[in-house]
């Protein structure tokens, strides 16, 4: 009788064990935590990498602070499966979560936006690197990408052979890992939005220019103006150079064609035989020379009416702008002789 009671007690408790073990088991693979984040709470900012196995994940956490129970963790993420639905990204994880809680954030985590500035006036080349650095992309598959012959037409027709100078300079709010494909196409939408009133086209139109041609200029002013005031008088210099057919003569179109970083200019430069050689060939180069900011394409879409032919550059980046060819020389020799002064002074102190 005695083991009768005693077997039956047991058999039982084995079933409420197996009923509470079976509704644990079912609570935590599907009841999700009320996860209240409160908007001011404190955050770290963590990456998890492409192809990061849970462990890593775990890892990266305990890193920065927002696990201590490495083993549970691993455990909660095994029998609720979330083990398998870690993605990569950049996220902003708020601190405090428990372990369990953490198990059911990750799997959803929102990746964070990230913040990249494109500054004006760089070439493709620099504006990868500041992408690739910012997102975690790879810059050679950038740089392939604007020059691959298919994707430009893609885009910009047949007029472009290669997407520089439709980098539009922004600040863009991207996510982590953004694909460079996704990241050109955003980039240079945003240029030809530029384009899209009809007030635009007609400008165009009236100036007898293609939007290839205006993006070649607009790279020109972007490249020359260091004061903004600036930027549609010089737009106007240029354009009245292209009117009466005479030579740009634009030193940043030097430095775009001499192999090598920017350099001060020589005079054996100016023989430098290239296409994008304003010195020695009429007209716009082939394309542009840099990736200009909106203030630039519109200075060139919209120029002061100026007769100037003719500017020197100052060393504060300002620049005196002349009709003729005797009142230039006259303000080249009065800069040359405050430029000897200085050098004289400089020279004394030392």
């Amino acid at each position: 009788m005695i083991h009768l009671i005693k077997d039956t007690f047991v058999g039982r408790f084995l079933v409420v064990m197996i009923l509470l073990g079976a509704a644990g088991a079912w609570y935590w693979t599907t009841v999700e935590p009320e996860i209240s984040v409160e908007p001011n709470a404190p955050k770290q900012s963590v990456v998890i990498p492409g192809g990061a196995s849970y462990n890593q994940v775990a890892d990266s956490l305990i890193k920065h602070n927002l696990l201590r129970h490495k083993r549970l963790f691993l455990f909660f993420g095994k029998i609720t499966g979330k083990e398998k639905t870690v993605h990569a990204g950049y996220f902003d994880i708020p601190t405090g979560l428990s372990t369990w809680e953490l198990v059911h954030y990750m799997e959803k985590a929102p990746t964070k936006q990230v913040r990249v500035t494109v500054p004006e006036g760089l070439p493709a080349e620099k504006i990868a690197g500041i992408f690739a650095r910012s997102l975690q992309i790879d810059s050679t598959r950038f740089m392939k990408l604007v020059a691959d012959s298919a994707f430009v037409r893609e885009l910009l027709g047949k007029e472009a052979q290669s997407l520089e100078g439709y980098l539009l300079p922004e600040t863009y709010q991207l996510e982590w890992k953004t694909p460079p494909r996704q990241v050109l196409t955003f980039l240079v939408k945003r240029t030809l939005a530029i384009f899209e009133p009809d007030s635009v086209a007609g400008r165009l139109q009236e100036m007898n220019m293609t939007r290839h041609q205006l993006m070649t200029l607009a790279s020109i002013v972007e490249g020359e103006a260091v004061v903004d005031s600036e930027r549609t008088v010089i737009a106007s210099l240029y354009h009245n150079r292209l009117r009466i057919g005479m030579r740009l003569q634009a030193d940043p179109t030097i430095q775009y064609a001499i192999p090598g970083p920017p350099r001060r200019l020589l005079f054996k430069d100016l023989e430098y035989d290239s296409p994008y050689n304003t010195y020695k060939y009429k007209g716009l180069p082939p394309g542009p020379i840099n990736n200009p900011g909106k203030a630039s394409i519109l200075a060139s879409i919209y120029p002061e009416d100026t007769a100037f032919l003719y500017m020197v550059a100052y060393g504060d980046g300002s620049h005196k702008f002349s009709k003729t060819l005797k009142e230039h020389n006259y303000w080249h020799q009065r800069f040359n002789e405050v430029r000897r002064r200085e050098r004289r002074k400089q020279r004394a102190a030392n």
